[in-house]
């Protein structure tokens, strides 16, 4: 097991932000992507840290990136350190398997978000309305059932510690333009098929996942992470059942553990018991495992 790192600080590297899970430091034309065993949920960061999970989470994002450079290029220039700028190598301990080197870009003001199964707050909303995110759904779905296409659900972004909210399709156009939101809606689509396509012979199911896009060099580009069990529902090919809530390889564990407390979702968060951090952990390391065939 890794040394656990919750927060990083390089005193010779420019900090140029800090997300929920990830620090990034200005290198001048790049930059440098670490991303920490930090864990949010409902947009709050938890005060404990789950073991490896920076490391799985670089790992399977590589490997994706990699796989969907076909569809559209990314951002990475390097996952090896010894590449890196002379001025990072020092911190070598803490950037192996958990860093990228990356591409400057602009990003868009919008999540890209693509659901394939009827889950979570898009569940929630159909029992409701018979929609999800404003999109009208066949009427009689079951919790969990597949969708008979795969939706596009954009949303805004939300500043650190508020909620995203979902917009339309004609909402995010406004904020990007229509060419690059039709570009965007399309690779988001084009990823999550051939994303399934290759996980549900790994045995697991993508039941919905989001990415992030910008511009670099007059040209879009998937940045930040991709199909991890941060920003996606993975779930266990072989317990799938519609009409329930389902195992998962992803944070979706912790989620359901908050949803039994007494707590508004809200900072500050609650603390986190030793076990429902160590079965995170486990679930984390199981989706790198089925996915690349390698461990944590």
């Amino acid at each position: 097991m890794t040394k656990l790192v919750l927060h990083t600080d390089f005193p010779d590297l420019k900090r140029a932000g800090r997300g929920k899970v990830r620090d990034i430091y200005d290198l001048g034309d790049t930059l440098l992507i670490v991303t920490t065993d930090r864990i949010s949920a409902f947009d709050v960061i938890m005060n404990e840290g789950i073991p490896d999970k920076g490391y799985v989470l670089t790992q399977i994002s590589a490997f994706w990136f990699n796989l969907m450079r076909d569809i559209v290029p990314n951002h990475i220039i390097s996952t090896d350190v010894s590449e890196y700028p002379v001025e990072c190598r020092k911190y070598a301990s803490i950037l192996e398997g958990r860093s990228m080197l990356v591409k400057k870009a602009k990003p868009l003001p919008v999540e890209c978000i693509v659901r394939g199964y009827l889950a979570g707050s898009g569940w929630k909303e159909y029992l409701k309305t018979g929609t999800v995110c404003g999109l009208t759904l066949p009427s009689g779905l079951l919790e969990a059932d597949r969708l008979p296409e795969p939706i596009f659900t954009p949303s805004s972004k939300a500043e650190l510690g508020d909620h995203d909210e979902n917009i339309t399709f004609e909402g995010m156009s406004k904020l990007c333009g229509d060419d690059l939101a039709a570009k965007a809606r399309q690779a988001t689509v084009d990823i999550y098929r051939k994303a399934t396509d290759f996980a549900t012979g790994r045995g697991i199911i993508i039941a919905d996942t989001k990415f992030e896009f910008g511009i670099c060099d007059n040209e879009l580009i998937i940045i930040d992470e991709c199909l991890t069990p941060d920003s996606s529902r993975f779930w266990p090919k072989e317990n799938y059942h519609p009409g329930a809530p389902q195992a998962s390889f992803d944070k979706q564990f912790l989620r359901d553990y908050l949803e039994t407390l007494d707590w508004d979702k809200n900072a500050p968060p609650p603390p986190l018991p030793d076990e429902i951090v160590r079965k995170t952990a486990a679930k984390y390391r199981e989706a790198l495992l089925k996915l690349t065939g390698k461990g944590a």
